[in-house]
């Protein structure tokens, strides 16, 4: 390990990124492609104790309604391939939608090719079928199949579930039939009818339709409302492609111009809040204590406003009192009638206007390197432009563990076989809930103790080994796709770390710097630190789950009383994302150093922790000169595109007014522009910060370990090299 004052041992062979590499934590490597082969059979084949997800799971049960018998609507070759409607024989009993869309409405359950479009009942149908069959012809159509005995008494159908007490007008949403609600007048409506008969001898009003499908007419206008938004995609997405092209283009141009800029927009913006500390902070706060509008001539000025205040209550009766003499008050404005609290204000402002002051001039010096990388990280970039494109490869792969995770998540969802389960009207009945045998079951006296008990499907699962274990394979989908997720996130920083550092290290710029530096660097994190990177990226993944965990158990014990385990919660939950945080940070040093050193991720992440740790002023000031000339680029480039959209898209530029399609939401592609803007420009900033990152890094190991001299040549640019106040360059660094 490095002690502080003894210098590093100079290698003059050393020249960037080690070429003679050994692969490392080869064991982790070992154990993750295991555990991606295991994903693979998890989702695909299978072994000697379950069947794989994908061999049982069958996503048609998620998309398509089941009736009663576990049978697909619509299916193809099947009694159902015409009938693609489920159809309730009794939405009354039905609670909800979102009962209705889990299938667990305890109601029989049919397959129809169409929604009823009238209003009827069993006992009418029945009355009149001998000299109207027509009556009868329609409505048995929503019978169980092979049901055509309109003989049978009223009192055995609706026993036996044969068929509905009655129909209402209905339409196809999510393909199931709800009640064709409308509004007349301010009246809420079924086919212009606010009553009708249930069949079983009363009259109701729609409104018992309404509770009983809650929320129906609200996610039909969502569906409309979706439609139209969609509509706007197809005819605007070229436009929206040429938006995200401009802010790529955007996005460039301000990489390219940190290298002129970045100094004067760093300092500009500090003398900025320097001036509004002075100037107009105080006043602006206060406008928040004010019942009246804050007018633009009223912005009396910071530190001069308190002194201002001060002085002009100097002589005002009950001025002089203190705050302790009037004790707590809930109107803050009485505060502000005090000589004492403008004269407290006062001082703190000064204090934190002479605090920001001392800080920049003593580290000046750091600010002035930290602008001087960010430059640096804009030269790199412009030689090895081919890293602004990597993210693309970053998001491909992340896309393909999403796709992987959900589809086998899915498939994990809706494996095993449909369960059925005793389905009856008396409360009592010991046999409701309890699985049943669809095949037999009209031959047990579950019928006879339970009238009207029918043996209905519920859901798909099974009693295997592997449905007991469901829960935990999901659990273990969710682990890998974490895994997957970072180890792609960790190879994209080490990759770009390796380039960027190939440019540090060649000790004439640009000539030095390797052929194709992205794609060998690309070549080694894979040959030769896959089991480091994957390392790196179980640790985040295992605390993210824990994460995922806490938010589980907080959402289910949202509504308890006990006071302090929602309190041990928000403590854990707060624990684990710092921690997280802590770890992303380590990481990424760590693949710098990896990237450099070809060393195991835990000797990689000592040496930056170290690293770091001498050198953590300069880590703060370039973190927080960085984090702010990124963020003001993304909304440079995310809210100028975004005000060139909204004057495109609201024809308000006349040379394009003919351009312009006709939109029902012109915020569609608007905000779809702006928000993809902002990701544009966040891929580019990303590999900038990582640039800048991987230099700084570079930059204090170079300052470790050489010192300028003729045998220990410093490899940092000329512009470092001056602000330092080192020893002269070499004639062919200095050239360089």
């Amino acid at each position: 390990m490095y002690i502080k004052g003894e210098p590093r041992k100079f290698d003059p062979k050393f020249r960037g990124p080690v070429h003679n590499r050994r692969c490392t934590d080869i064991i982790c490597c070992v154990i993750f492609i295991v555990v991606i082969l295991g994903y693979i059979a998890l989702g695909v084949v299978g072994n000697i104790v379950y069947f794989a997800a994908w061999v049982h799971g069958d996503p048609r049960k998620v998309i398509y309604p089941t009736d009663s018998y576990g049978q697909f609507c619509g299916q193809r070759d099947t009694f159902n391939e015409n009938k693609t409607i489920l159809f309730y024989f009794n939405i009354l009993k039905c609670a909800s939608p979102v009962v209705l869309i889990n299938l667990q409405c305890p109601t029989t359950q049919l397959c129809v090719s169409k929604c009823p479009d009238r209003f009827a009942t069993y006992t009418d149908v029945q009355a009149s079928y001998r000299y109207r069959p027509e009556q009868w012809n329609y409505f048995k159509q929503f019978c169980k199949p092979g049901f055509n005995n309109p003989r049978k008494s009223v009192a055995q159908v609706l026993r036996d579930e044969d068929c509905p007490s009655m129909i209402v007008p209905s339409r196809p949403f999510l393909k199931r039939c709800f009640p064709d609600f409308s509004t007349k007048n301010g009246v809420l409506t079924v086919a212009n009818q606010t009553t009708f008969k249930d069949g079983r001898g009363k009259t109701r009003n729609v409104t018992d339709l309404r509770e009983a499908a809650n929320g129906i007419n609200i996610v039909l206008d969502a569906r409309s409302v979706g439609m139209k938004i969609f509509e706007d995609y197809a005819i605007s997405w070229y436009w929206i492609l040429i938006g995200l092209f401009i802010a790529m283009l955007l996005s460039l141009l301000f990489l390219v111009l940190l290298r002129f800029t970045a100094g004067v927009l760093f300092w500009i913006f500090i003398f900025g809040v320097i001036g509004i500390i002075g100037y107009d902070f105080f006043k602006i706060c206060l406008c928040t204590l004010q019942t009246h509008s804050c007018y633009i001539d009223s912005f009396l000025k910071g530190i001069w406003h308190c002194y201002w205040e001060y002085d002009h209550l100097k002589g005002i009766p009950g001025s002089d009192l203190t705050v302790y003499d009037i004790g707590f008050q809930t109107d803050f404005k009485v505060y502000l009638q005090l000589r004492q609290t403008w004269l407290a204000f006062m001082i703190i402002l000064c204090g934190v206007e002479v605090i920001i002051i001392l800080m920049l001039i003593f580290l000046r010096n750091r600010i002035r390197i930290a602008i001087a990388l960010l430059k640096e990280g804009s030269r790199a970039i412009g030689y090895i432009m081919s890293t602004l494109f990597y993210p693309i490869v970053t998001f491909l792969l992340i896309a393909i563990c999403i796709s992987y995770w959900a589809v086998t998540a899915v498939f994990l969802a809706t494996s095993g076989e449909p369960v059925y389960k005793v389905m009856a009207n008396q409360t009592l009945c010991k046999y409701a809930n309890l699985t049943c045998d669809l095949e037999t079951f009209n031959t047990t006296n579950v019928t006879k103790l339970c009238p009207g008990a029918q043996c209905t499907f519920a859901f798909y699962g099974g009693e295997s080994l592997y449905h007991k274990y469901i829960f935990i394979f999901q659990l273990a989908n969710a682990f890998v796709f974490l895994w997957l997720v970072n180890f792609a996130i960790a190879l994209g920083q080490c990759t770009l770390a390796g380039a960027f550092a190939s440019y540090y290290w060649a000790y004439r710029k640009p000539a030095d710097i390797p052929v194709w530096p992205l794609f060998s660097s690309f070549g080694r994190a894979i040959r030769y630190h896959t089991g480091s990177l994957a390392f790196g990226a179980l640790i985040i993944a295992i605390v993210q789950l824990i994460r995922v965990i806490l938010e589980y158990l907080d959402h289910k014990l949202k509504g308890t009383q006990n006071s302090f385990t929602r309190f041990l919660l928000g403590c854990l939950k707060c624990c684990f994302w710092l921690l997280e945080k802590f770890l992303k940070f380590i990481n990424r040093n760590a693949y710098i150093m990896i990237a450099i050193y070809g060393k195991n991720f835990c000797t990689s992440a000592k040496d930056a922790f170290y690293l770091l740790m001498r050198n953590v002023v300069r880590v703060a000031v370039l973190d927080k000169v960085t984090d702010f000339l990124l963020f003001l680029g993304k909304i440079l480039v995310a809210g100028g595109v975004g005000v060139l959209a909204f004057f495109f898209f609201t024809q308000r530029i006349p040379v394009f007014a003919q351009e312009v399609p006709m939109l029902n939401y012109y915020w569609v592609p608007l905000l779809t522009v702006i928000i993809g803007s902002y990701l544009v420009a966040h891929g580019f900033f990303s590999v900038y910060a990582m640039c800048v990152d991987t230099l700084f890094l570079c930059f204090c190991e170079d300052l470790e370990r050489n010192d300028g001299s003729t045998a220990k040549p410093y490899f940092m640019s000329a512009s470092l090299h001056r602000i330092l106040g080192k020893k002269k360059l070499s004639p062919k660094k200095a050239m360089g």
